[in-house]
This record gives structure tokens, C-alpha cells and sequence, in this order.
């Protein structure tokens, strides 16, 4: 995949985007400063694929769907208030996904979108056990998913990775048929990891702690959302009971100085999802997003949009609010995206020959 010569920058490090990095960051990109990011190479850890159709996908899958409908139905606004009514959004376009063609035509279209972003790395997360409403199993979910991403990768020259998902309401043998998911697949030679989601405060994480004694014990990669919605004290919890190499969102370790201290200490990398924080109201404004404190203190981090429809945002249009909320140089941009190489699940192969085109791009 050919790119085009990123955007230059100044003496003081600044990225000349055609906007100035003290422009409002409450405004939305233009499509001009969306476009010059969009040219540079991208990594991408925490996309979920199962709550990223395109009215695409969604308008083939339910006849008679308005565009008007799927805003009201699939996107959330731009202050949805809690997670809870963040996920409802979520269920309703996976009643839609319980078909092979459902699967295949969503994946190709979230590689083909991701490909015309910029990304040379996503890694794809949904959760199986959703997808048997109709006539698949949890297994037939998965190869479908798996046979469209390396059609798709391939097609747009995008390396993908995949998550399984459990999910914090599930009980402890949906989670252990999950993580027994990734096994089987990782066995097979697939970039697969293992994943736990949901709501982190209604539901505790007693349940799982046997899926991931067992992913430890099989050599399972695995990740977990933590101090998304819910405080410092679930991010303490993971990294003392699952010692996890990552961990999805964690932005709410900021109101612990010592727990950050720790994260540092361990290497631990967090897949910050700003634009969604700012939504379900984990934050109060995207000026006010720790993610820039914790890049100061030396947190590995990573930046990922968490979806594309129920928080319809690109990586590339993330990029320029970042760059306009704190002035984030080419450098910087160009960190985050070597942390999140480096974090990701990818063969060493891939990491080598990526880390070389983006170390190009944002020298």
C-alpha cells in the first residue's frame, strides 16, 4: 500500500495540518485536516467489529431501513450519559449480524473502510457467543470471520488481527467456551487473542478468572477493558488478579498518581479511546482527556476510536482533534503508533516490516 509524504512539521514540532493546534477541540475536524492525516500509516488495537456496521451493511441486511432510522437506532449522541445506554445501541446491530453473509459483508466493509483511513494494523474484537441466534455456532462465526478478514487484509494490503470477546454478564462457562475459542484458533496458526467486555460495574470478575487461568496456562494472548466506566480500583483489580500485558480504555488510573506510577513500571499499554470517553462521559470534555498526562508520565498507550457507529468517528479524524486539543507533534503520533506495534498481537514478521514504513512516515 503506497502512501503519500506526511504532512510536514515545524521547528517547535507542531504538525502543520492546516489548523492550528489551539483550535477549539469541541469542533469537529474539517474534511481537509481529516484528509491529511488520513496519508499516514495507522495502527489501530481496540475496534470492535460486531458495533461498526456501515448503513452499508445495515440498509442490505434490514429491508426498508432509513438512513434517519439507523442515526437514531445505531449511533449514540454525542452524550449518551452511561455506558449502559451506550450498549444498547450496540445489541441492535448485533440482532443483524446472525448470517454468514451478515459477517462476511461486515468485515469487508470495516477492512475496506479501515484501508482508505490509513491503517496497515487493526486488531477486529467481537464476541462469538452474540452470533448464534440463528443457524451458525460460536466456532462457524468465528471461520467466517476469520476466511473474510484474510480476503479482505489481503485485497486492501491491511494486516488484521483478531479478539474473541467474553463479556462481563457471561457466566463462567460462556467465557471458558470463549477463551477455548482463541485456543483452537491460535492453534491453527491465527492471530487471535482472547478479551473481556462489558459492563465492569454491574457485573464482577470472579466469573471469568478460570477463562483466564486458562488462556495463561495455553499461551493465549489476551487483553481486558478496565477503568472504562468503572474507577482505578477495577484497573488495580485486573493488573493484581490477571497481570495483563494490556488493557482496554484504563484511563481512569489518572485519579490514582500511584497506580500510574505502576502502570509505567510494568509496561503496561493502554488502548485509549478519547472520542468515546468523551461520549459515554468518562471525561468531561476532550480537552480535559488525561490521555495526553498519561503520555507525559511515560504511560505506553495507543489510540483506537472503540468503534465506527455507535461513536461514528475515523483514526484519522481522532488524530486531528488530538493534534488540535494538545498539539501533539509528528513525533508524538508516530510513538503512539510504535507502542501500539509493539503491544499488538501480531507475528514479529509483521511488527519488523511495519515498524519500518511507520518510523518513515513520521520522521
Amino acid at each position: 500500500m503506497t502512501r503519500e509524504a506526511a504532512p510536514k512539521t515545524t521547528r517547535a514540532g507542531a504538525q502543520q495540518t492546516g489548523a492550528v493546534s489551539d483550535r477549539d477541540p469541541t469542533s469537529e475536524p474539517s474534511p481537509v485536516e481529516i484528509e491529511r492525516w488520513r496519508a499516514l500509516p495507522k495502527v489501530e488495537l481496540h475496534l470492535h467489529l460486531d458495533t461498526s456496521v456501515s448503513y452499508a451493511v445495515a440498509s442490505q441486511l434490514e429491508a426498508g431501513l432509513t438512513h434517519e432510522r439507523y442515526l437514531e437506532e445505531f449511533q449514540a449522541p454525542a452524550l449518551v450519559g452511561s455506558l449502559s445506554e451506550f450498549l444498547r445501541r450496540a445489541l441492535r446491530q448485533v440482532g443483524l449480524l446472525q448470517t454468514e453473509e451478515a459477517l462476511r459483508l461486515l468485515t469487508a466493509d470495516v477492512i475496506g473502510q479501515l484501508a482508505v483511513d490509513g491503517h496497515v494494523y487493526a486488531e477486529l474484537r467481537f464476541a462469538p457467543l452474540l452470533h448464534t441466534e440463528g443457524d451458525l455456532t460460536a466456532e462457524r462465526a468465528v471461520e467466517i470471520v476469520v476466511e473474510a478478514a484474510a480476503q479482505a487484509g489481503a485485497e486492501h494490503s491491511v494486516d488484521i488481527g483478531l479478539i474473541l470477546c467474553t463479556l462481563r454478564h457471561f457466566d463462567a462457562e460462556q467465557s471458558m467456551a470463549t477463551v477455548r475459542l482463541v485456543e483452537l484458533f491460535h492453534r491453527r496458526g491465527v492471530n487471535v487473542a482472547f478479551d473481556l467486555a462489558g459492563d465492569e460495574i454491574a457485573f464482577p470478575l470472579d466469573a471469568h478468572l478460570p477463562a483466564f487461568t486458562f488462556a495463561r496456562e495455553h499461551g493465549v494472548p489476551f487483553t481486558v477493558h478496565a477503568g472504562e466506566s468503572g474507577g482505578p480500583e477495577n484497573v488495580r483489580e485486573v493488573l493484581d488478579l490477571l497481570n495483563p500485558t494490556r488493557i482496554g480504555h484504563g484511563v481512569r488510573s489518572m485519579e490514582e498518581p500511584a497506580l500510574v506510577d505502576r502502570l509505567v513500571a510494568a509496561s503496561v499499554h493502554l488502548e485509549i479511546c478519547p472520542s468515546c470517553n468523551v461520549q459515554t462521559e468518562i471525561v468531561a470534555s476532550y480537552a480535559e482527556h488525561p490521555i495526553d498526562e498519561l503520555v507525559r508520565r511515560g504511560v505506553r498507550l495507543g489510540i483506537s476510536t472503540d468503534q465506527r457507529t455507535v461513536t461514528p468517528i475515523t483514526l484519522s479524524a481522532e488524530y486531528a482533534k488530538l493534534h488540535a486539543a494538545f498539539g501533539w507533534s509528528m513525533a508524538e503520533f508516530g510513538r503512539r503508533n510504535l507502542d501500539a506495534l509493539d503491544a499488538s498481537f501480531a507475528p514479529a514478521s509483521v511488527k519488523a516490516r511495519l515498524r519500518l514504513l511507520i518510523e518513515a512516515a513520521y520522521r
